[in-house]
C-alpha cells in the first residue's frame, strides 16, 4: 500500500462533496436501508473511486454515501469487501483507510452472522465484546505498514467500551434486546460443517460470520473507536443444523435492521 493511493482516493471523494465526515459506518448483508435515511446524500460508486476495490457480492450495493445522519456528517459504506470474494486483507480495509483519511472519529459496524451460542435466535442483535479472528491472515501484514500505524498494534480491548456502554443503555431505554458476545470471522463462502461448529463453540465463540474483523483490526491500527453489532441470521446448533438459505438469511437480517438502524441513529444523538 503506498500513501498515494490513498491520496488519490481522497481527491476524488473531496472534489464529490465529501466533507470531514464525523461517523463512519459499514453495512452488512441485509443491512443497507439506513443509507435512505441520510439526509442530502452525495453518491460514489466503488467502481469510480481511484483504487477502490469492486464488490463482487450481488446483495452488495458498491458505494459511498455522504451527508447528514441525526444532525451528523456520515460517510456509509453500503456494501463490504471479503476474503473470500479473492481480494486479500489490504484490499478488503483499503476503505476503512480512506474514510479515516476524510476525517472520521467514530467506526460503527453491522454485519450477519449464525449464532452459536445456545439461546441465540434469528433475529437476535448481539453487540460484539471481542472476536477470534480466523481468515489466516492480518490486513497489517504489509511492508510499509509502520508508515500508516503501529505495526504491532495493541487488540487487548479492540472495541469501545463508552460506545458499548451507550448502546446497551440506548437498547435498554429503547426496549431492545441486544445481547453481548465473541463474533469469529471465518473466510467462507461456504457455510460451517457440524464439526466446525462444535470447534468454534469450544474456542470461546458466540457467532460466526466471514467479515468485520479485519476492518476492526484496522480502525485499532488508526487509533479509531470501532463498535459492530451483529445480526443472528441463523442458527448453528451442530446436532439440529438445518440447511442454510442466502435468501433466508438476508430477509432475517431485513427484518431485524429498523432495530439496528435505532440503535445506531440514538448512539449518533450522543457522540
Amino acid at each position: 500500500m503506498i500513501k498515494k493511493e490513498i491520496q488519490e482516493s481522497i481527491k476524488y471523494l473531496v472534489n464529490k462533496g465529501f466533507d470531514k465526515p464525523e461517523v463512519g459506518i459499514v453495512l452488512g448483508t441485509g443491512l443497507g436501508k439506513l443509507a435512505n435515511q441520510i439526509e442530502d446524500s452525495i453518491e460514489a460508486h466503488y467502481n469510480h473511486i481511484p483504487f477502490f476495490p469492486l464488490a463482487t457480492v450481488e446483495f452488495h450495493r458498491g458505494k459511498l454515501i455522504y451527508g447528514t445522519l441525526e444532525g451528523k456528517k456520515v460517510v456509509v459504506m453500503q456494501g463490504r469487501f471479503h476474503r473470500y470474494e479473492g481480494y486479500d486483507l489490504i484490499d478488503v480495509t483499503y476503505p476503512i483507510r480512506i474514510i479515516h483519511e476524510l476525517g472520521i472519529k467514530k467506526l460503527f459496524i453491522s454485519n450477519a452472522s449464525g449464532g452459536i451460542t445456545t439461546g441465540f435466535k434469528k433475529g437476535d442483535m448481539m453487540l460484539i465484546e471481542d472476536h477470534i479472528n480466523l481468515q489466516g491472515d492480518s490486513p497489517l501484514a504489509f511492508k510499509n505498514v509502520s508508515e500508516f500505524g503501529s505495526r504491532f498494534t495493541d487488540m487487548s480491548a479492540p472495541y469501545d467500551a463508552e460506545m458499548r456502554e451507550k448502546l446497551l443503555n440506548i437498547a435498554k431505554k429503547e426496549n431492545i434486546t441486544l445481547k453481548e458476545g465473541v463474533y469469529a470471522s471465518v473466510v467462507g463462502p461456504q457455510l460451517e460443517t457440524r464439526a466446525e461448529y462444535r470447534m468454534l463453540k469450544i474456542i470461546g465463540a458466540d457467532a460466526v460470520g466471514m467479515s468485520t474483523v479485519p476492518e476492526v483490526i484496522v480502525a485499532n491500527h488508526l487509533s479509531l473507536p470501532v463498535i459492530a453489532i451483529s445480526v443472528i441470521t441463523d442458527e448453528c446448533d451442530p446436532e439440529n443444523l438445518e440447511a442454510a438459505d442466502i435468501n433466508d438469511i438476508i430477509a432475517t437480517a431485513e427484518d431485524t435492521e429498523p432495530k439496528m438502524v435505532t440503535l445506531f441513529k440514538e448512539l449518533i444523538k450522543q457522540l
